[in-house]
C-alpha cells in the first residue's frame, strides 16, 4: 500500500502543482486565475491529496444539420438482433 501511494503521489507531483487547504483559502483569487489559465492542481490537507482543481472544459455546440448528417452516414442497425444480442450477455431480470 505504501509503495501504491508513493508512487502515486510522485506521479502528482510531475504532473499537477500540489497546493496546501492553506494556500487555496489565502490565495483563492490567484490560484483560480492558474485553473482558468490551464494548470490542474492538487489541495492536500495534511499532506494528503484530497481533491482536484482542474479547468472545465468548454462545451462544444454541435448543430442539428451536422447531427443530421452523420446519422445519414452512420451504420444501420437491425432492432431486434440488436437486442437479441444484448439480453445473451446481460441479465435483466431484477433478481439478477
Amino acid at each position: 500500500m505504501w509503495l501504491r501511494q508513493s508512487a502515486t503521489d510522485a506521479t502528482l507531483r510531475i504532473m499537477n502543482r500540489i497546493i496546501t487547504q492553506r494556500e487555496l483559502r489565502n490565495q483563492s483569487a490567484a490560484v483560480l486565475r492558474e485553473v482558468q489559465g490551464g494548470q490542474t492542481l492538487i489541495v492536500s490537507r495534511n499532506g494528503v491529496p484530497v481533491a482536484e482543481l482542474r479547468p472545465i472544459q468548454p462545451r462544444r455546440f454541435v448543430s442539428r444539420a451536422i447531427i443530421s448528417e452523420e446519422a445519414v452516414r452512420a451504420p444501420r442497425i437491425d432492432a431486434g438482433r440488436f437486442r437479441a444480442d444484448l439480453d445473451a450477455v446481460i441479465d435483466q431480470s431484477v433478481d439478477g
